[in-house]
Parts: structure tokens; sequence; C-alpha cells
């Protein structure tokens, strides 16, 4: 503003001189024209008149901008965030929307709040993307255990400011309300969740865990008037164990896999013994089958020529025996016709069949003899 005033003083003079420059030149030709001498030096007809309407008008408009840019009357809320209109100190009921909004200055004043989604990692190591926007880290949560051995829990919150009620919850909390809102809440649930568990089956319950700490977070953060922050996800990252007890875990683990590897050593002999017994069985059942096949068909067999000998036997008649005897007969008689030297041996009784020897054939006749 002090620079502007400056402009138009310098300005003024510039005009001021160059009239009087003009008004001293007229008086000097006027003297010369009326015959009359030099009158002496006089002294500039000052005039503040800026050189006219239109110069005025320049100047005017001007200051104007020079107030608009300096004392900025305006502000342009962007999407994703609210405004906080605060008059003489007192912040308005309701949040700004996105857009332009004219204030009063000096006596107004916007702040800016986001609320986007926003992040909190609770890590022991620092992320790459830490610094990024939204983006706060924050050292693990060590909790106690249920025998009071040191347990570290590393977790990410997603959450962001209730829009609704965007303006209540800076004039309750402040622009820090993540730290006495949303940090506090997290710690304090961790803290009560985890406790109630032993650190060697913190593991085996992690997904218990998790749910019992999203569950209680967001019950203690919508029991908050107004309900200052939304909650987007919370997800259980990592669960850091002191070494003793990863040690004493490994070592059950491995007496676990012990016992299920001899376990499954005895079922594979169990089976292996059961099969063989199945083949065993089978291997006698085929045996016994193949044996009482035999015996059957042994059976069958002798039963058909007791049968047949039964049936023989009742046909045999004495008159059939001597018809039968005589065909024997006349069939040696014709081989002693052509051989003289046979020998005819009758059974005793005179039963059939007669028995004959050649005596030509050495065979035979050794045989005979």
């Amino acid at each position: 503003m002090k620079e502007n005033i400056l402009m138009a003083s310098d300005m003024n003079d510039y005009f001021n001189k160059k009239k009087s420059e003009d008004g001293f030149k007229k008086n000097s030709s006027n003297s010369g024209g009326n015959g009359g001498g030099p009158k002496g030096p006089q002294m500039p007809d000052l005039n503040f008149n800026f050189g006219g309407g239109k110069a005025a008008l320049m100047y005017f408009i001007i200051a104007a901008v020079l107030v608009l840019v300096l004392a900025k009357p305006f502000t342009i809320i962007q999407e994703g965030e609210r405004g906080i209109l605060s008059t003489n100190g007192k912040y308005s009921d309701q949040a700004l929307l996105p857009g332009l909004h004219f204030i009063i200055p000096v006596i107004q004043k916007v702040y800016i709040v986001d609320t986007k989604v926003r992040i909190i990692n609770y890590a022991s190591r620092i992320e790459t993307n830490s610094h990024a926007s939204g983006i706060i880290t924050k050292p693990a949560i060590t909790v106690l255990d249920k025998r009071g051995l040191p347990v570290s829990i590393e977790l990410t919150v997603q959450y962001r400011l209730n829009a609704q009620f965007a303006a209540q919850t800076i004039s309750n909390w402040g622009f820090s309300w993540e730290d006495k809102i949303i940090n506090p809440v997290v710690r304090d649930v961790v803290r009560n969740v985890v406790g109630k568990y032993d650190a060697e089956s913190i593991p085996v319950e992690r997904n218990t865990i998790a749910a019992a700490i999203e569950m209680g977070i967001s019950d203690n953060i919508k029991s908050l008037k107004n309900s200052p922050a939304i909650l987007q996800s919370i997800q259980l990252r990592d669960i850091i164990l002191p070494e003793k007890v990863k040690d004493q875990i490994e070592r059950v683990q491995l007496a676990k896999q012990e016992v299920q590897r001899a376990e499954q050593e005895v079922q594979r002999a169990k089976q292996e013994a059961l099969k063989r017994a199945a083949e065993a069985r089978g291997i006698a059942e085929k045996a016994r089958i193949e044996a009482q096949g035999k015996a059957d068909a042994i059976t069958i067999e002798a039963k058909a020529n007791a049968a047949a000998n039964i049936a023989i036997a009742k046909s045999l008649t004495p008159k059939l025996l001597q018809l039968e005897q005589m065909k024997v007969q006349s069939k040696f008689n014709d081989a002693l016709r052509e051989n003289k030297d046979a020998k005819i041996f009758l059974t005793p009784g005179g039963s059939t069949p007669n028995i004959w020897v050649d005596m030509k054939n050495a065979k035979q006749r050794t045989t005979a003899q």
C-alpha cells in the first residue's frame, strides 16, 4: 500500500511540474506580445486535478485491484476439502462446501481441512511412502500379554474426517483432532484386546484378535459426539513376539510336526499291514475256491462213474454176458486160425474177457512166461 501511495505522489509531482512549465511559457509569450518586458519569475499554479476525470478513474481502478489482491476477500475450496469460517475468532456451525466463497477481510478467515481418506501406519520401521500426503507413520504399538511379556503390534488404520460435522469437530477438538481421537483410541483398544491372550496363542488367534480390534475402535469412535471420524478399514499387518517366545513356539511346532510324522508312519504301517492281510486273504480264498472246485469236480466225476456203473450193473444179465463171451470167443477163434502159435488163457469161471498171447512175438512171449 505504501508503494502505491508513493507512485501516486510521484505522478502528481510530474503533472504539476508539467503544468507549471506550460503556464510559465504562456505567460512569457503573452508578455512579449504586449510589448512589455519581463515581469520576473512567477509562482507555478498548483492544481491537484490529476489530469482530469479519466486519470482519477484509472487511479481508482488500480487502487481497487490492489485492495482485492492484498486483502483477498474471497477463498476457493477444492473438492475433498471443507472450509471452517472464523468470524472474529468464532467458528461457524456449518463448514463451507467446495467452491468460491467471499469473506470480509480482516474480520473473517477460512481454515481449510482435508476430508479425504487418511492413513496411519503403526510400524517398527519407516516405510518409503511415509512422507506422502495423507499418510502418517507412528511407532508400533507395544502391548503386554497376559503374562506380562512385551508384544509389538503393527497395523494400518484408514479413516477420514466426517465432512457433515467438520466444523463441530474442529471447534471441539481443534486442528490436531487426529492425535486426540484416532491415535489414543487405537492404542487403548489394541492394549485391551491383546492383553487378554498369551504370547504363544496370539498368532493362532490372529483373525479373532483382528476382528476384536476393528470392532472396538469402531465402537469407540462412533460413541463420540457428532461422530467426528469415519473409519474405512483396520488391517492387522504383523505381530512381533519376543525371541524366547518365538523359540518356544518353534520348538512346539517342531514337536507337533514330529508327532504328526510318527502318526503318519503308524497309519502308513497299518495301511501296509491291512493291504498284506487283504492280499493273503485273497490268495487263501483263491486256493480254497480252486481246491473246492477240484474236489467238486472229482465228486461230480465219481458220482457220474458210480451212477454209470450202477446203470451198467443193472443192465448186465446172464444171457447178455453169454452173448458177450460168445463174441469174444469168436474173435479168438478167428485169431487162432491166422496164428496157430497163439495161446489162450481163460479166466476163472469162464468169464470174459479171455487173454491170448502171440508166441511169435518175443515181447509178448517173454511177458507171458
